[in-house]
C-alpha cells in the first residue's frame, strides 16, 4: 500500500495530469466545465471546514478524495479552457473568406533550404470589406527569394489571403502533424508569397523575450566568429545556446542513432552543469552554514539559470528545465529538498497550470520522466557495486605508497564510470518507451556513446561559456582601452575557442566513430501503439513495485501485463497478414503507388523517376513502420514490378493486381479503341481527357484520382466534370493518399474495400 503522506503534491499532480490527459481524449464535445468546477470547489470548502471540526478523521479522507476530484475537473476546465479554438473569434469559427489579416510574428523561425518557417498570432481579419477581431495561430513558410527578409519574432504583417486548415496525415502512417499544431493552439498553415504580406509594424508580443531572442543571436555570432569549421561551429551554437539552424541531417541522424540528441538540445544538462558549477564553487567558502547562506546560494543560483536561460532566447526546454530547477532550488534554501518527488511535481504541477498542453509534448514528457527515475534507479544501481571498496580492498600496508595511490586512483575512475553508467541506464528505463512510441528506434549503443560523449560536452559547455564571457569582458574593455590593446587581448578569446573546437571536433568524431563501428546496435522501424506504449509503462513500474516490496502479486501483474502486450502484437500481426491494400500515395509532384501484402510490398513510381531519400524518409517509410514490413521492394516505372501490366493506347497503362484492374492515364485517350472496364483510374500530369471519352473507354464504375503529379486548377477543373458525369473521384493531394482493398472472391466477383 502507498503511503501518500509523504507525496502529497505527486497525488495532486497526478490528479491534474489525469483530467488534462482525460481531455486530449475524450473532451472535446464536453460542455463548459467552469461552473461544475466552481461548485465542486464550493463543496470541498465547505466539506473541508465541517470535517476539520469533526473528531473522528472519516469526514476528512472523503475531502481529501473530493479535493482530487476537484483537481480532476481543474484539469479538465484548465485544457478546456486553454483551447483556442472553442472561442467564438477563433479563425475556425468565422464565416465567409478571408481577405486580410493583421498577425504578429509570435515564435521563432525555422530556416530551411527553401523557405522560412514560424507562427504568426492573428488579431484581426477583414471578411465581407469588414474588419472584425480575431485570434488564432498560423504555420507559415515565405520563400527565401531574394529580397525576402527573414521573419523576426514581433513584426506585425498585413496579409492578404486566408489561411487553410492544417492538413490531416496524407499517407499511411505519417506524421500527425496537425495534431502536433493543435497542440500548440495553431489550426491553420498558408504558404504566403512574397508579394502576399507586408511588415506594417513591430511589437513583440512579449520584449524581454524579443531582447533574449536577440542576444542570442548576438552570442551566436561569437561562436560563428571564432569557431571556423562549418560542422564544429554549428554543433557548438546547438550544444550552448540551442539555436540548430545549421546542423546538418547527417549529424543529426548520427546523433539521434547513437541516443545522443540531447546532446545538442539546450534543456535540463546545461542548466544541470550551471547549477552544479554554482553550487560546488559556492561550496568552497568557509562559513557554509545556516539560513543565510542558503538563502544566499538559492539567490545566485535562481539568477545564474535564468540569465542562462534568457541568453538563450527563452526557448520551451530551457525554460523548461530552468523552471524545475527552481523548485529544486527553492526546496534546497527552504530546508524541504529531502523528498525530490514532491519538487518534482510541483514544478511539473505549476507548468500544467501555465499550459496543460504540455502533458502532451514530448521534451515535457521525456524531462521529468528521466529526472524522475534517475532519482529513483540511479542510486539502487549504483549501490550493485562499490569500486571503492573493492579497491581499498586490495590495498595493503607493505605495498609501496604509488601503487597504493594507483589503487585508489583505479577505484575512484572505476566507480565514477559505474556512476556514470547507473545515471544512463536510469534515465532510459522510463523514457525507451517513449522512444519507441515516438521515434520507433532503440539505440543499444546509448552507454558507449554517452560514457565518452556527455562527459566531453559537459566540459564543452563549460568551455563554450567562459568563451563567451571572456569575449564580453574583451568588448567591454575596448571602450575604454586603445584599439591596438584590445586587439592583443583577443588572443585569449581565441585560444578559448581553438579548445572549444577541438572538445566538439573529439566527441563528434567519437559519436559517428560508434556509428561506424556499431551499425547493428540500433532497433528500427518498431511500432508501438498507444495501448502498448502504456502497457509498457506499467510493467516497469509493476516490475520496480516488485523489487521494492519483495511481493509475488506484483510479479504476477508484470507478467500479466507482459502477456496482454504479446497479446496484442500477434493479433495485430495477425490482422496485417491478411491484410492487402493497393495505395496511391501523395507525395508533391509524383505518381507513386503501392501493392502491399502482409508484411511484403512493392513501390512503384510510375513517372519513372526514383524516390529520393526525403521523399522515402518522410513519406513511404512511416507506413513500412506501422506495418512493420520486412520485405518492401521500389522500383522506378513498371518494367520491374511483379505488376503485369498493358497498354492498349497511347498514354495509358492497364495494370492488373489481386483481381484489381488500375488505368494511369497521363495524356489524351483515342475513345474509338476497344472498351477497358477497370476498378480505378489514375490521372496524372493533367490528362486533359472528357467525362464521355472516361465513360465509353473505362466505364462509369471507375473511381478516378487524381495523383500528386496534378496542378490544383486541373483538378478543381476535372473534379466538377467528372462529378456531374457520375464519377467519385478523388484528389489525393487534399485529400490524402487513396487506398483500396480487394476482399476474397465472392462467388466470381471480387468485392472491393474502400479506405480514404
Amino acid at each position: 500500500m502507498i503511503q501518500w503522506a509523504p507525496y502529497a503534491f505527486v497525488r495532486l499532480f497526478l490528479a491534474l495530469a489525469a483530467g488534462v490527459l482525460t481531455y486530449l481524449y475524450f473532451g472535446a464535445a464536453l460542455p463548459d466545465l467552469r461552473w461544475p468546477l466552481a461548485g465542486l470547489t464550493g463543496v470541498f470548502i465547505a466539506l473541508q471546514t465541517w470535517a476539520s471540526r469533526q473528531p473522528n478523521p472519516g469526514p476528512t479522507d472523503a475531502a481529501g478524495m473530493l479535493a482530487i476530484i476537484c483537481l480532476f475537473v481543474a484539469g479538465l476546465t484548465l485544457t478546456q479552457q486553454a483551447t483556442e479554438k472553442r472561442r467564438s473569434e477563433h479563425l475556425s469559427q468565422l464565416t465567409g473568406p478571408i481577405e486580410f489579416y493583421r498577425a504578429v510574428v509570435d515564435d521563432y523561425t525555422v530556416v530551411r533550404p527553401a523557405t522560412y518557417a514560424t507562427t504568426v498570432r492573428v488579431s484581426a481579419v477583414r471578411v465581407a470589406g469588414q474588419w472584425r477581431a480575431a485570434l488564432g495561430g498560423i504555420r507559415v513558410s515565405v520563400p527565401r527569394d531574394s529580397g525576402v527578409t527573414q521573419p523576426r519574432y514581433g513584426d506585425v504583417w498585413l496579409v492578404r489571403g486566408g489561411p487553410a486548415s492544417a492538413k490531416a496525415p496524407l499517407n499511411p502512417g505519417e506524421f500527425d502533424y496537425r495534431r502536433y499544431l493543435s497542440y500548440h493552439q495553431v489550426y491553420h498553415q498558408q504558404f504566403i508569397h512574397a508579394d502576399q504580406y507586408r511588415r506594417i509594424a513591430y511589437q513583440p508580443p512579449l520584449y524581454v523575450k524579443a531582447v533574449s531572442m536577440r542576444a542570442a543571436r548576438v552570442l551566436d555570432a561569437v561562436f560563428r566568429q571564432y569557431v571556423h569549421q562549418k560542422r564544429e561551429y554549428a554543433l557548438a551554437s546547438a550544444l550552448v545556446l540551442g539555436i540548430k539552424d545549421d546542423v546538418d541531417q547527417d549529424t543529426k541522424q548520427a546523433y539521434a542513432n547513437t541516443g545522443t540528441t540531447h546532446i545538442m538540445a539546450v534543456s535540463g544538462l546545461q542548466v544541470g552543469l550551471l547549477f552544479g558549477a554554482v553550487t560546488w564553487l559556492l561550496g568552497l567558502l568557509p562559513g557554509r552554514r545556516g539560513p543565510l547562506f542558503r538563502l544566499t546560494t538559492a539567490a545566485l543560483g535562481l539568477a545564474v539559470i535564468w540569465s542562462y536561460a534568457f541568453l538563450t532566447g527563452l526557448s520551451a526546454s530551457v525554460l523548461r528545465a530552468a523552471v524545475m530547477f527552481t523548485f529544486v532550488i527553492l526546496a534546497r534554501a527552504t530546508g524541504r529538498q529531502s523528498n525530490m518527488y514532491n519538487t518534482l511535481a510541483v514544478a511539473a504541477f505549476c507548468l500544467l497550470c501555465y499550459d496543460p498542453y504540455l502533458l502532451a509534448d514530448v521534451g515535457f514528457q521525456l524531462s521529468f520522466l528521466a529526472v524522475l527515475s534517475i532519482v529513483y534507479l540511479q542510486p539502487r544501481i549504483a549501490a550493485w557495486v562499490d569500486f571503492k571498496d573493492k579497491a581499498a580492498a586490495r590495498i595493503r600496508p607493505w605495498q609501496p605508497r604509488a601503487v597504493q595511490q594507483l589503487w585508489r586512483a583505479g577505484g575512484w575512475l572505476a566507480n565514477w564510470i559505474w556512476q556514470a553508467t547507473a545515471l544512463s541506464l536510469a534515465a532510459q528505463v522510463a523514457t525507451f518507451p517513449l522512444g519507441l512510441f515516438y521515434f520507433h528506434q532503440f539505440p543499444l549503443s546509448f552507454l558507449a556513446s554517452n560514457l565518452v560523449a556527455v562527459p566531453i560536452s559537459s566540459l564543452a559547455v563549460y568551455v563554450g561559456l567562459a568563451l563567451l564571457a571572456v569575449k564580453g569582458l574583451v568588448a567591454l574593455a575596448g571602450l575604454v582601452l586603445p584599439a591596438a590593446l584590445t586587439a592583443g587581448l583577443d588572443w585569449l578569446p581565441q585560444g578559448i575557442a581553438w579548445l572549444f573546437e577541438k572538445m566538439i571536433l573529439a566527441f563528434n568524431e567519437y559519436i559517428f566513430w560508434i556509428g561506424r563501428t556499431m551499425p547493428g546496435a540500433l532497433i528500427q522501424n518498431v511500432h508501438v501503439t498507444p495501448l502498448q506504449a502504456w502497457l509498457i509503462f506499467a510493467m516497469i513500474l509493476a516490475v520496480l513495485v516488485f523489487l521494492a516490496v519483495k511481493r509475488l502479486p506484483w510479479l504476477g501483474l508484470a507478467c500479466a501485463l507482459l502477456a496482454i502486450f504479446a497479446g496484442t502484437r500477434v493479433w495485430a500481426a495477425r490482422t496485417l497478414t491478411a491484410d492487402e491494400q493497393l495505395v496511391i500515395y501523395s507525395i508533391p509532384r509524383r505518381s507513386v503507388c503501392g501493392f502491399w501484402q502482409g508484411a511484403a510490398a512493392h513501390i512503384v513510381t510510375v513517372d519513372s523517376l526514383p524516390l529520393s531519400e526525403t521523399e522515402r524518409t518522410y513519406r513511404i517509410v512511416p507506413g513500412i513502420i506501422q506495418r512493420e514490413a520486412r520485405q518492401v521492394a521500389y522500383h522506378t516505372g513498371w518494367q520491374p514490378a511483379p505488376v503485369p501490366t498493358a497498354q492498349p493506347m497511347p498514354h495509358v497503362t492497364v495494370a492488373v493486381w489481386r483481381g484489381l484492374r488500375l488505368a494511369f492515364v497521363s495524356g489524351r485517350i483515342d475513345e474509338a479503341r476497344i472498351a477497358t472496364p477497370v476498378d480505378v483510374l489514375v490521372l496524372r500530369r493533367n490528362a486533359w481527357v472528357k467525362p464521355k471519352e472516361l465513360a465509353q473507354v473505362f466505364g462509369r464504375k471507375a473511381r478516378v484520382i487524381f495523383d500528386s503529379s496534378c496542378k490544383s486548377w486541373y483538378v478543381a477543373h476535372q473534379d466538377s466534370l467528372l462529378q456531374a458525369a457520375g464519377f467519385q473521384t478523388h484528389d489525393v493531394t487534399s485529400k490524402g493518399a487513396f487506398i483500396i482493398r480487394p476482399r476474397p472472391l465472392v462467388g466470381s466477383t471480387r468485392v472491393l474495400a474502400e479506405t480514404e
